[in-house]
């Protein structure tokens, strides 16, 4: 698999942030300004990226992972995100869920 890694307070400011998790796991808390496919919806739905550096996030990383190695391999630029969502938190980066209620990482 070929893909950069990069950690979450490293992000770039606009950054385009793909979250690759589960719908259950997206509804429980995300990224404010992160787009949500899930992994095995992607490769049916990569033309909805833009083009340019997509960093790509799961709960801890190995998803995404995956998904940037893809990306990559069809000649998108994706980077994955270190750690994930799981790294998001603890960093206490924002995060928003579905409901209005306290976001966490399922």
């Amino acid at each position: 698999m070929t893909f950069s890694e990069i950690d979450v307070k490293s992000l770039p400011d606009g950054a385009y942030l793909l979250d690759v998790r589960e719908p259950d796991e997206w509804r429980a808390g995300h990224a404010p300004n992160a787009c949500h496919i899930p992994l095995g919806e992607l490769q049916g739905r990569v033309g909805e990226l833009p083009d340019g550096p997509i960093y790509v996030i799961c709960r801890l990383g190995g998803r995404s992972a995956h998904a940037a190695a893809w990306l990559n391999h069809i000649g998108r630029e994706a980077i994955n995100v270190d750690g994930g969502m799981q790294s998001w938190a603890t960093a206490g980066l924002p995060m928003v869920n579905d409901d209005g209620g306290t976001p966490f990482v399922a």
